[in-house]
């Protein structure tokens, strides 16, 4: 067996958990995660948690929320009038919308708030301003 190496395809599971404690994801109850080493499709921090594993060799590493989602930003938050959502959308607190950044990528909108004529969104991803805790497994490097 090979240690898996910058540039290797590998298959890993990994649960993540917040400073308490809690668990706010993992793989374990699916197929493991894929992805390529230093392609930059997973958060860098745990990409090199991976590197120097052997299948089935563990690792763990904490985030601080600048390496991991980044801060909390306050100019993410924006009041919105209601007659802008779809008519078919009732908003509610915690509802996940999909709008378009002025760049033009995807951006996921929470409602954190409903007014009987404003909505309050956050562009904040649901993990920014926190330190995370991710435990990987290699499961596989692909050949």
């Amino acid at each position: 067996m090979s240690a898996a190496k910058d540039g290797d395809t590998v298959k890993v599971h990994y649960t993540g958990r917040l400073e308490d404690g809690s668990e706010f994801d993992s793989s374990r109850q699916r197929e493991p995660i894929e992805f390529k080493i230093g392609d930059g499709e997973i958060l860098p921090g745990v990409e090199q948690a991976v590197v120097g594993l052997e299948p089935g060799g563990t690792n763990e590493v904490t985030l601080p929320a600048d390496d991991a989602y980044g801060p909390r930003r306050d100019d993410m938050i924006q009041e919105i009038e209601r007659s802008v959502l779809p008519q078919e959308i009732e908003p509610e607190v915690g509802l996940q919308l999909q709008a378009q950044s002025p760049n033009g990528q995807p951006l996921l909108l929470t409602i954190t708030d409903v007014g009987e004529e404003k909505v309050t969104v956050d562009a904040n991803h649901p993990l920014a301003g926190k330190d995370l805790t991710f435990e990987v497994e290699l499961v596989e490097v692909v050949k």
